[in-house]
């Protein structure tokens, strides 16, 4: 069985490959033109175009690929009408009302696409369980009662949900006093270091609504753990099960340095 890796930008990619190497597996590694990955290695490799995806998807099937993950972050592309090549023009107007519908509407197009051709679409998850950390308080600082503030995020999830925008949030007490937009976590991170606001702040990234955990679960690391500090926050929570941790050892060193705790809720 051969693992097709759609590997885009971040460590994700690569903490997958060593993953996949106990027991060892065969991997082809795939990257999005213009987005290079992390992952070093011999590994059979195949560069595709969003507009040849008709193309790749026959290449997979030709080498034998049966399963895809999909990990690390890749943009949008901006689409070239003329490299579309014929394989690809029957999915142009499917991918294209996809795209109009944000991220998660493209996303799930993708996926719908490479399961029709017989590929069973699988998450990070399932491949490294064990960057999803236990449920509890893996620091030396625990958090003060953040019960308040949890139950606001929760619904500040459902409104990002409903428009397709952001996994994460900034909570001071009980209320929410940021949220990620298009921009991503660590830009609302910068926004906090910037105005130097972030005294008593939590951290509190999670899925919104009906997110396709597949392809799109929500991460954390030590860049993560690094902006937080930088940032003068009080901590980071995150719910288990549903949040990947890159390097967790890492992002505990470093939380525990600078005096911030990492919440694992149950």
């Amino acid at each position: 069985m051969t693992l097709a890796l759609i590997a885009g930008l971040g460590g994700l990619p690569t903490a997958l490959v060593a993953a996949l190497q106990v027991p060892k597996r065969a991997v082809i590694v795939c990257e999005m033109h213009g987005f290079v990955s992390e992952v070093t290695g011999d590994f059979h490799r195949i560069t595709f175009r969003f507009e040849t995806l008709g193309t790749f998807l026959a290449d997979l099937k030709t080498a034998g690929v049966t399963e895809v993950c999909m990990a690390g972050a890749i943009q949008r592309p901006k689409v070239d009408p003329s490299l579309i090549d014929a394989a690809t023009m029957p999915l142009v107007p499917r991918l294209m009302a996809a795209m109009a519908k944000g991220d998660d509407g493209t996303l799930s197009a993708v996926v719908a696409l490479f399961e029709e051709q017989g590929f069973a679409v699988v998450g990070a998850h399932a491949i490294a369980p064990d960057l999803l950390p236990m449920a509890g308080v893996h620091t030396q600082v625990a958090p003060p009662d953040l019960t308040a503030g949890i139950a606001a995020a929760q619904v500040a999830l459902d409104d990002m949900g409903q428009i397709d925008l952001g996994q994460a949030m900034l909570l001071r007490g009980s209320d929410v006093i940021a949220r990620e937009d298009v921009r991503g976590t660590a830009a609302m991170l910068q926004d906090v270091k910037t105005h130097g606001n972030g005294a008593g702040v939590t951290l509190f990234k999670a899925p919104k609504p009906n997110q396709n955990m597949r392809v799109d679960m929500p991460l954390i690391g030590p860049e993560t753990a690094l902006q937080a500090a930088d940032a003068g926050l009080a901590g980071i929570v995150i719910p288990q099960g549903s949040v990947l941790v890159l390097d967790l050892p890492q992002v505990v060193a470093t939380l525990d340095t600078h005096g911030l705790y990492l919440w694992v809720t149950p």
